[in-house]
């Protein structure tokens, strides 16, 4: 897959991504405004959240596809790590709100009932089978691109659909046996499902703006790669670290010394290319050395 197709793929989820938050912040205006209902008015400020952060997502998945320039030899990946990074934040933000909210009317002596609980349910059911196809086309998208603004967006998403379904329990709870109280029951655990949801996705951005290694059975293939691979004696130094959905890979490579430049050069741009056969997001920079070269008693890096 080309990195024009990978950019049109990401594009295309965040661009849907933005359209169905608009459209769930209009219908559960409407949901909110017909039913009174605190677990309605929390799926609504967790989607009109998600309307923020994936216009967000989307400039940021717009702007990580930008070639590498003189002042970002690396490229603009990075952006996508602090966009989810703010999703997360966003995120945490709206369950501490909706969590005060639940308390206080958990606490207090008057209990008001929710209203057309029909209308709610309704609207409910839409955006959870709304949310269903979004997430769909966001998996299959990460699957093929690794964007980490996609997998946020989709991981968000995903947790959006808990409180949708607790805000069906809660309306019918309500209509059915007058329990005023579960809808706060029910927007509480909503909270604590959010900023649960919020910790993982910051904690996963954070470790990249801090380039974290890869996953470890990525660098154990790419050593098992390296260890099998024709020409090669040996390898050390192996470091990765993650931004975006790209993956850079640097090592030290040991190779037979009295062959020529080219003849080195071709087995380390075919190793190259074995690698990012494997792992197509892998951006790999190989240093040569000779077989059983020591290291230079002024050099003090690896």
């Amino acid at each position: 897959m080309t990195r024009a197709h990978e950019t049109n793929l990401n594009l295309s989820a965040g661009l849907m991504s933005v359209a169905v938050a608009l459209l769930l912040v209009l219908a559960k205006l409407w949901a909110l405004a017909a039913t009174g209902s605190l677990s309605v008015a929390a799926t609504l400020a967790d989607s009109g959240l998600d309307l923020m952060m994936s216009l967000g997502g989307l400039a940021a998945i717009a702007y990580a596809a930008k070639p590498a320039d003189e002042d970002h030899p690396f490229g603009h990946t990075s952006a996508e790590d602090l966009a989810a990074l703010g999703q997360a934040l966003f995120i945490l933000a709206a369950a501490g709100v909706i969590a005060v909210a639940a308390v206080r009317r958990l606490i207090s002596p008057d209990v008001s009932l929710p209203r057309d609980e029909g209308a709610g349910i309704a609207v409910m059911v839409f955006s959870i089978l709304l949310t269903l196809a979004l997430v769909w086309w966001q998996r299959r998208v990460a699957r093929k691109t690794g964007n980490r603004v996609v997998m946020a967006d989709s991981l968000h998403y995903v947790g959006d659909m808990i409180p949708s379904i607790g805000a069906i329990v809660a309306l019918w709870a309500a209509a059915r046996y007058n329990l005023g109280q579960i809808d706060s029951v029910f927007a509480l655990g909503a909270a604590a499902f959010l900023a649960s949801g919020a910790v993982r996705i910051g904690k996963q951005a954070w470790d990249a703006l801090m380039d974290r290694q890869a996953d470890p059975a990525m660098i154990e293939d790419i050593a098992r790669i390296t260890g099998n691979f024709p020409g090669i004696h040996g390898f050390h130094d192996l470091k990765t670290r993650v931004s975006g959905s790209r993956v850079f890979v640097n090592m030290h490579v040991e190779l037979d010394g009295s062959k020529t430049l080219n003849e080195t050069h071709a087995i380390g741009a075919a190793l190259r290319r074995a690698i990012t056969a494997a792992h197509p997001r892998a951006d790999v920079l190989i240093h040569q050395d000779p077989v059983g070269v020591t290291k230079h008693p002024e050099d003090t890096r690896g």
